[in-house]
């Protein structure tokens, strides 16, 4: 098969050398996560490692149209995630490692991509990791430096090009080996794969990202000094000048937490219904 981009590191360089990389990769197998007709994701061991594969196959028509219809940019497949990793990289924010990647087709609706990433392991999501804050207060040193390290990648992220556009607590993973101190600990932005990518990031997507990380942090015990120390270190600015300049974000974050909460009230009964 043809292809239009491909990218192979170690182990599958190696592995699939001349094979066709579009048929190897449907042949892992391991811990299926989703499947569906147009996209399966699985964790998958290989040579003694273990990867996190995503095979998409082509959503349709029908499905670009939905989304455009609905204002929404369709993701037509793994291309996304890779170049958003890649942009990471350049940005210095820590995030997945891919190990491949392939892409091929003209036609937006029947394009074939995968990508394989390292597995990040041992970590947790730092909405499991803040769960008990309410009840349980965190050393205070740590929690500021979780707060400043969030702010920085945001920051960075939003000044590099890139919105998230899922950008939610679950989706910084903080790595437990070695365990983390308010000195030295790792913090990696996954779940890429809607981001989007240009040379400057819109306002409205910044702060639809901002509003998604405000609504992820509701309910884990940050007092208004934190989401304040959040903003200085987000922008960067005095906070009297800050509270000025942003009066508009502010009122806005408040505006799109609502919506956020009316639109997952709704998912949830929807999934209690079904």
């Amino acid at each position: 098969m043809n292809t239009d981009e491909c990218f192979l590191d170690e182990p599958f360089r190696t592995l699939w050398e001349g094979q066709d990389p579009f048929v190897a990769v449907e042949a892992l197998e391991g811990q299926v996560f989703r499947e569906l007709e147009a996209r399966r994701t699985l964790r998958s061991e290989v040579a003694g490692r273990t990867y996190f594969v995503k095979i998409h196959r082509g959503i349709g028509w029908a499905e670009i149209f939905k989304n455009l219809l609905s204002l929404r940019l369709p993701v037509l497949g793994a291309q996304n995630e890779w170049r958003a990793i890649r942009r990471l990289q350049e940005l210095g924010i820590d995030s997945m490692r891919a190990v491949a990647f392939g892409r091929c087709g003209c036609n937006p609706a029947r394009q074939r991509s995968f990508i394989v990433t390292e597995e990040l392991a041992p970590t947790v999501s730092l909405e499991d990791y803040c769960l008990d804050w309410v009840k349980h207060s965190p050393a205070v040193r740590l929690k500021r430096a979780l707060i400043g390290r969030v702010a920085d990648a945001a920051r960075r992220m939003h000044q590099g090009g890139v919105n998230h556009r899922d950008f939610y607590l679950c989706h910084f993973l903080l790595h437990l080996d070695p365990p983390p101190t308010p000195e030295h600990f790792r913090l990696s932005l996954i779940d890429l794969h809607r981001a989007q990518i240009r040379a400057r990031t819109p306002r409205r997507w910044r702060d639809k990202d901002l509003a998604a990380l405000y609504f992820s942090v509701l309910d884990i015990g940050l007092t208004k000094r934190d989401l304040l120390r959040f903003l200085a270190a987000y922008f960067a600015r005095p906070l009297r000048l800050l509270l000025r300049e942003e009066a508009p974000l502010l009122a806005s974050l408040a505006n799109e937490r609502q919506r956020l909460q009316t639109r997952f009230a709704r998912k949830s009964a929807a999934g209690e219904m079904t």
